[in-house]
């Protein structure tokens, strides 16, 4: 069976740029690749990079669990679990550990922001970070993954890697392609456009949340950063906050950024687009909204992750016991 596989960390609440940028992809990619079986992972082993407050954590992790089938993965297609859960991927991570390189991961750029933002304590593990990533694809030999912009060169390193090891012992690890979302993969902050939508934000403000009530929605894009010019079109370098909205508006109607331009084309001022899209976001999320109340405290959704386990830990485990044999690791076989 050939493997899709992608994570998410459980630090916060969704907001619509991971919506646009990652879930809504994989709802969408069930049906453009029927052959392929899904794995989705609540990736806990790398949100401990950083300190947490456990029992926030557990919170977020089931949370995540049914933001993720309330957006509409189909469990007969995903299987949906809680990295931790399968213990492959910590095994994983320390065998790969011994064929990454000092010089790579000193490279990755995300390294490096979070350890300047986090300033002094900053752990091993966020910078053996990528090496875990790689595991967390590696393990199911999945064919491809997901990725935005800021994680196209950890994938890359997976690849290299995989290459390396396939190198030294044959063709053991399928090498990953990256998939790119064409529209929606990269959602931009509603108070500073210049930069990505994100959980970390110390500025509310600068994101919407899925979970947020319909007017609050409407408030945050009504006060998204734009710009003193009423016309309505796509200029990312002179107006990349109305660019950022467009991006928005298309991700969630399905139009073009063309078509919507030319649909408010005689408006002016941004105040009816503004609520226009408002009111879009707010009715795409209203389904969202119903099936979590009705998944978060289920044994639905148990059965859900349970079920997802159960499939991860096959595959994770036989590749897992495979490389430490090729590894010399364990007793010799009688």
């Amino acid at each position: 069976m050939k493997h899709i596989v992608s994570g998410i960390q459980p630090t916060g609440s969704i907001n619509i740029g991971t919506y646009l940028g990652s879930i809504q992809n994989f709802v969408k990619l069930q049906d453009a690749y029927p052959d392929h079986h899904f794995l989705i992972f609540i990736a806990d082993l790398h949100a401990i990079t950083v300190s947490q407050k456990p029992e926030e954590l557990r919170k977020t992790i089931k949370e995540l669990a049914a933001i993720y089938i309330a957006c509409g993965l189909d469990p007969n297609r995903v299987s949906l679990f809680i990295q931790s859960e399968v213990p492959a991927h910590a095994q994983m991570n320390y065998l790969l550990q011994t064929h990454t390189y000092m010089g790579e991961l000193e490279r990755m750029t995300q390294f490096k922001e979070k350890a300047r933002k986090q300033e002094q304590g900053v752990s091993s593990a966020l910078f053996t970070y990528p090496s875990l990533m790689a595991a967390d694809i590696l393990l199911y030999d999945a064919e491809y993954v997901p990725v935005g912009d800021d994680q196209r060169q950890h994938l890359e390193l997976t690849r290299d890697i995989a290459a390396r090891i396939n190198n030294r012992f044959g063709e053991f690890f399928t090498v990953p392609k990256p998939l790119i979302p064409k529209v929606g993969a990269r959602i931009m902050s509603l108070t500073d456009p210049n930069v990505k939508m994100s959980k970390s934000d110390p500025n509310i403000k600068s994101r919407i949340h899925l979970l947020d009530d319909d007017a609050l929605i409407k408030k945050r894009i009504r006060s998204a950063v734009t710009d003193s010019e009423a016309s309505i079109y796509y200029d990312k370098d002179n107006k990349p906050g109305l660019a950022n909205l467009l991006h928005i508006y298309s991700a969630f109607s399905g139009k073009s950024i063309e078509s919507i331009e030319k649909d408010y084309e005689n408006a002016q001022s941004y105040q009816t687009f503004k609520e226009d899209l408002g009111e879009l976001i707010v009715h795409k999320l209203a389904p969202i909204k119903a099936r979590y109340k009705e998944l978060i405290n289920s044994k639905e959704l148990n059965q859900i992750l349970d079920e997802g386990r159960a499939y991860a830990s096959k595959h994770a485990t036989k590749k897992t016991l495979k490389l430490q044999r090729k590894l010399g690791l364990g007793r010799a076989r009688r």
